[in-house]
C-alpha cells in the first residue's frame, strides 16, 4: 500500500519577503486613524504568495494585526497587493457572539415608551372567550348571562395565560426576592400567609401568591408568595413599658425668718 503524498512545504518568496516597505505603507493607507505597528513576520501562503504581519497599536484593538498579502507573478520582479485586512491574534478582544433581540432581551427590559410584541404562538398564552359574533348582542337572555359569567371569570380576552404561562410566572416569582429563599423571610416573625396586610391575587396563582399592602414594607405592591416574610409583619405589636419615672426630689431647706430683696 502506498504511502499518502506528504504535502510540499512553502519556502516564501524571497522578493515578497523583502518587501516590507511596501507591505506597511499600504497597511498605513488603510489604517488611518488605527495606526500600524511594529511588523511581527511573514508567513508563505502558497509559491510567490507572502503575508506580512503588523502589530494594530490601537488600544480598542489588542492583539489584532495587519495582514499584508503580496504575490509575485512568475518572472516578475516586483510583487503587487493582493488583500490587507486586520485579523485577531490569540490574545484578541473578541465581540461576542451576535444573539437575536428575542433571545436577549429579559423580564423587566421593556420601558417607557418600548413595544415588546407577542408572538402569535406564544406557549404562554391560549385563546380567551369574548363571545364572538354575539359579545354586542344584549337580546337573548341566555347570552348575556354567559357574558356574565365571562366577564366575572375574567376570561372577556382574546388571549389568556396557558398552564405553561401560569407555571413560569410561578417559577419566577417564587425565585425572586418576594419568594421564601431569602434573608429577609429567615428573619421574619411569622409568613406573608398570617399577614394581615396580605392581599391575595385571583385565579390559580392565588393559591400560592398575593400582593404585599403593607407601606412600610419592601415588598409593598410586589407579588409575594405565601411563605414569604418580613419584618413588618401585622402580628408584630409594639411593646408598651411604663415609663419610669426619677426618684422625687424633696425641698428640706427652712427659713427662721422670712426674707425681703429689700433687706
Amino acid at each position: 500500500m502506498a504511502a499518502p503524498a506528504r504535502a510540499r512545504a512553502v519556502k516564501p518568496d524571497q522578493v515578497g519577503a523583502e518587501a516590507i516597505d511596501l507591505a506597511r505603507s499600504v497597511a498605513e493607507e488603510t489604517a488611518g486613524t488605527l495606526g500600524v505597528g511594529e511588523h511581527l513576520g511573514i508567513e508563505a501562503d502558497a509559491d510567490r504568495v507572502v503575508s506580512h504581519f503588523f502589530a494594530c497599536p490601537h488600544p480598542g484593538y489588542a492583539g489584532w494585526r495587519w495582514s499584508v498579502t503580496l504575490v509575485r507573478a512568475a518572472r516578475a520582479k516586483t510583487p503587487t497587493v493582493n488583500e490587507v485586512v486586520l485579523l485577531p491574534g490569540g490574545s484578541a478582544l473578541m465581540a461576542e457572539e451576535w444573539v437575536p433581540w428575542a433571545d436577549r432581551i429579559q423580564p423587566g427590559d421593556v420601558t417607557a415608551g418600548l413595544l415588546m410584541p407577542t408572538a402569535p404562538e406564544d406557549p404562554r398564552l391560549e385563546p380567551g372567550y369574548t363571545g364572538g359574533e354575539q359579545a354586542t348582542d344584549t337580546d337573548p337572555a341566555e347570552a348575556s348571562e354567559m357574558r356574565a359569567v365571562v366577564a366575572e371569570l375574567g376570561l372577556g380576552r382574546e388571549r389568556v395565560l396557558s398552564r405553561e404561562g401560569r407555571d413560569e410566572a410561578a417559577e419566577r416569582w417564587l425565585a425572586s426576592d418576594g419568594g421564601p429563599d431569602n434573608e429577609m423571610t429567615r428573619q421574619s416573625p411569622g409568613v406573608c400567609e398570617s399577614c394581615g396586610f396580605f392581599a391575595r391575587i385571583e385565579g390559580s396563582l392565588g393559591v400560592l401568591f398575593g400582593v404585599c399592602a403593607n407601606a412600610y414594607s419592601p415588598s409593598d405592591a410586589h407579588v409575594v408568595s405565601v411563605d414569604h416574610g418580613c419584618g413588618a409583619h401585622s402580628a408584630v405589636v409594639a411593646e408598651n413599658r411604663a415609663e419610669e419615672l426619677p426618684a422625687p426630689a424633696w425641698e428640706t431647706i427652712a427659713w427662721d425668718e422670712p426674707i425681703s430683696l429689700f433687706d
